[in-house]
């Protein structure tokens, strides 16, 4: 199975989108937007950035965890990770962003 989008409003009403791996993980995740439009752009922005090494930013949080965020080329973060419990655990992560956001298919589950 191929990776996936999935276009979602959280509770607070906000429009939110999730990248899943063929096998059903969530790999990246976005920020809340007012609009869905900007959600959308999201997408799009993740499409062409995720072919770029050099836009993960490979972070480690403050409990000794690896993530990553992914940003656009203006340097804003448009997605980011889970915590990983290794940074060959968080390479592994990215490789898969890689490979499924370019062509993932896009489920609208806002109107639900």
């Amino acid at each position: 199975m191929a990776g996936k989008f999935e276009l979602y409003k959280d509770k607070a009403g906000e429009f939110r989108f999730r990248l899943k791996a063929g096998n059903g993980e969530i790999i990246l995740a976005s920020e809340g937007y007012k609009r869905k439009a900007s959600a959308m752009n999201g997408i799009a922005s993740v499409r062409k950035n995720a072919a770029h090494d050099a836009r993960f930013e490979r972070k480690t949080t403050t409990s000794g965890k690896a993530m990553f965020n992914l940003k656009a080329t203006n340097g804003q973060i448009i997605g980011t990770s889970e915590s990983y419990s290794s940074d060959s655990a968080r390479d592994n992560g990215i490789a898969s962003v890689m490979k499924n956001a370019p062509d993932a298919k896009m489920e609208d589950l806002s109107a639900a």
